[in-house]
């Protein structure tokens, strides 16, 4: 089957043309003429099986015909990065349509977004900011004829349910709806029912992991990893490597590690600015970075080709998060090692992982690494605080310090009232925190 079986429009045609696309993959063999159709999809596929152009082909196809400078499609993404990568799809595909889309999502300035808001033909968006819009009316959605659940697992993983039923309220009831998701929990079912009508579903590589990566499990001690790691990676060929760790902390940590031993490395955390992480990933896919370090919330939804090896510095907490990460190798026919640390404190889940892939994954030690070296038992372990000098204030008595220094005010377990120093009732803000990804 070729793309000219679709019969798209010639200005998308040629989008298609323009972004080197020849056959169509498995998803968008199975999808695209459903949503051409019109009809509601649910549709299982991981990151990497060309999900995007799935719904992006199709709704550029509908929307070139039609009034202009109105939203008639929203596509709503977990992640900043997958909201950018969407609408970077977008502008290639849709570059000879002449429809305008625009990316919303938190960690930039809201004024430009607003600006651009009133000409979007398409909006892509997280949850968080585009809730913020709604709530300025800054985005007008009563046009909207296309909605778009993008990777929703994920979205349930980061909290987003709720906002995505808040949005759900605030759009046309007549529409069609498209949900996309790697896995389908019950929470992503009941979602399903919720905002799709009687929908198509089409389910690519769901079950295990694609048949072009290969697995490995190399057992070590918590303290040894480190040790391990550089010694894999001098066996490896490094020129594309993405390496996972739990927490952002030790992703940070890790990343500094590695180029102090003089690899070209970046880490992808939450603590990072927008720019930071675009830096990131960009130095990454363009090869000025060799190694990656990322966390699994940071990295979701980034698309990025071509890499060689997936190392898992810590094991997943699900055989679902195993699939997702490893499968950001072996793509587009290129085959991939998935590489994964365990512990004896991992024996359950490697049982889990064992069972995804239906054999048990081959355990591998190194011949020239020397594991009974005691390791570092501090190396994540975080800098010590440092304490304030002793200094006497001038002009002041020691004695004076304590006569000197305000009263903390305290809490009445009466109604739970903050309480100044001399009893008085004082004001109560409360605080809200946010999503750093939306």
């Amino acid at each position: 089957m070729s793309f000219q079986t679709f019969k798209l429009h010639p200005a998308v045609a040629a989008g298609v043309t323009a972004a080197g696309f020849t056959d169509p993959t498995p998803i968008q063999t199975q999808a695209i003429p459903s949503v051409l159709a019109g009809k509601d999809v649910m549709g299982l596929a991981q990151t990497g099986t060309g999900k995007t152009a799935a719904f992006v082909l199709p709704i550029l196809n509908r929307l070139i015909d039609g009034k202009r400078g109105t939203t008639r499609a929203l596509i709503v993404a977990p992640t900043r990065e997958l909201a950018e990568q969407i609408h970077e799809a977008i502008m290639v595909l849709g570059k000879k349509t002449g429809l305008k889309s625009i990316s919303i999502y938190g960690g930039v300035a809201i004024g430009p977004q607003i600006s651009a808001a009133k000409r979007a033909d398409i909006i892509v968006a997280c949850p968080g900011r585009l809730l913020d819009h709604i709530g300025r009316r800054t985005v007008n959605l009563s046009a909207l004829e296309v909605l778009v659940l993008d990777e929703a697992d994920h979205m349930f993983d980061m909290g987003f349910l709720p906002d995505i039923r808040r949005i759900l309220k605030q759009i046309p009831a007549k529409r069609q709806s498209l949900l996309f998701s790697a896995t389908m929990p019950q929470e992503i079912r009941h979602l399903a029912g919720e905002s799709l009508s009687n929908p198509i579903t089409v389910q690519v590589g769901i079950s295990a992991p694609a048949e072009t990566v290969s697995h490995a499990l190399f057992p070590v001690t918590q303290n040894q990893k480190t040790p391990l790691l550089l010694k894999l990676l001098q066996q490896t060929r490094t020129d594309s490597v993405l390496v996972f760790t739990r927490t952002k902390h030790r992703a940070k940590r890790l990343g500094e590690q590695l180029s102090r031993a003089g690899y070209k490395t970046a880490s992808l955390q939450g603590n990072l600015s927008q720019n930071r992480r675009q830096d990131a990933i960009n130095g990454f896919r363009n090869g000025t970075y060799q190694i990656l370090v990322a966390t699994d919330i940071a990295a979701r939804g980034i698309d990025i080709a071509n890499v060689s090896h997936v190392i898992n510095y810590d094991i997943p907490n699900t055989p679902d998060a195993y699939i997702h990460r490893i499968g950001r190798t072996g793509r587009a026919a290129h085959t991939g090692d998935a590489f994964t640390m365990i512990t004896a404190e991992d024996t359950q889940m490697v049982r889990a992982i064992d069972r995804v892939l239906g054999s048990k994954v081959e355990r591998r030690t190194l011949p020239d690494f020397n594991y009974d070296a005691p390791g570092s038992k501090t190396e994540f372990a975080r800098p010590a605080a440092q304490k304030p000098a002793n200094r006497k204030p001038a002009g002041r008595k020691p004695t004076d310090r304590r006569s000197s220094s305000p009263k903390k005010p305290i809490v009445s377990h009466k109604g739970g009232r903050l309480l100044g120093p001399d009893g008085g009732a004082m004001p109560f803000f409360a605080s809200g925190t946010g999503n750093k990804n939306r």
